[in-house]
């Protein structure tokens, strides 16, 4: 049994769990053993056979047609996002036994781009591995260093949890975008260790992960609680680098002349700044 058809199983298990027969405009009848719609109601709603939904969802059947995996994905209730993620789960895609991990490189050009930005900005990888990043960024957060991982610091790291006070909603966007951007390429070396890892040490991201949303990152504002600068709310862009696979430019950046944008200039000064200098002292004292 291919690791595509088990994501497959996986994935509609996942899914069907999270419709309760209400949402499905369907009686709730006798005792429930599982939580969400059973198997058999599944396939009623979607117009197929009981016997071939369940071949599906224990990979008894490979080619699914297109047709048929769009029935289901109105029943589960998918939106477009993880109904393109479920299509690439029946996906034929070429594969290798035993890969090596693919080196994530960052092209020349964007690393010159992200010095001359004047905002806090970093290049993370397809499994939000910190690639690069400017001095701001890293005086913003000494995690988006070089080395650093986001997934690891955001459900093992409390200083980075404190740091963001709506952590487990970032968490649950980090996850969704995590599943989008692997789709069925989870064969991949350094995926099953990070997922492997975070699996066993967080019980907040195994009970995301089972849940199996797909979402990927768009523009958003982020809130943080920085140590210095307080409380500080930055607009977080997501940016695709050309010439590479799943390579991101992430800017953060303040809308113009306000409160955050004044704390975040303070924080620029500081770091560019000898220790004595007075930006510094400010910097000291927003919190006093």
């Amino acid at each position: 049994m291919s690791q595509t058809t088990n994501a497959l199983g996986a994935y509609l298990r996942a899914r069907r769990e999270l419709v309760t027969p209400q949402q499905a405009g369907i009686p709730e009848v006798g005792v429930r053993r599982v939580p969400g719609l059973r198997r058999e109601e599944v396939a009623m709603l979607a117009g197929i056979s009981a016997d071939y939904y369940l071949r599906l969802e224990r990979g008894r059947d490979r080619n699914p047609s297109v047709q048929v995996l769009e029935a289901i994905a109105r029943v589960l209730q998918l939106d477009d996002e993880h109904l393109a993620h479920l299509l690439t789960l029946v996906a034929e895609v070429p594969r290798r036994r035993r890969r090596r991990p693919r080196k994530e490189t960052v092209p020349p050009g964007a690393l010159k781009l992200l010095d001359s930005l004047a905002q806090p900005a970093f290049i993370e990888g397809r499994y939000f591995d910190i690639l690069a990043s400017n001095s701001l960024a890293r005086a913003l957060s000494p995690r988006l260093a070089v080395g650093g991982n986001q997934l690891r610091d955001m459900f093992l790291d409390p200083a980075e949890q404190a740091l963001h006070p709506e952590w487990k909603a970032v968490s649950e966007c980090f996850i969704a975008s995590l599943r989008q951007a692997v789709g069925n390429d989870v064969d991949d070396p350094q995926f099953i260790e990070l997922t492997g890892e975070l699996s066993l040490a967080s019980p907040h991201f195994r009970q995301l992960w089972g849940r199996h949303e797909v979402r990927g990152q768009r523009g958003t504002p982020i809130r943080m609680n920085h140590p210095q600068l307080g409380e500080l709310t930055l607009n977080r862009e997501r940016l695709a680098i050309g010439g590479t696979e799943g390579v991101m430019l992430v800017v953060y950046h303040p809308d113009a002349g306000s409160s955050h944008a004044d704390k975040l200039a303070l924080l620029a000064s500081a770091s560019a700044a000898p220790p004595a200098s007075t930006a510094m002292h400010e910097l000291r004292q927003i919190n006093a």
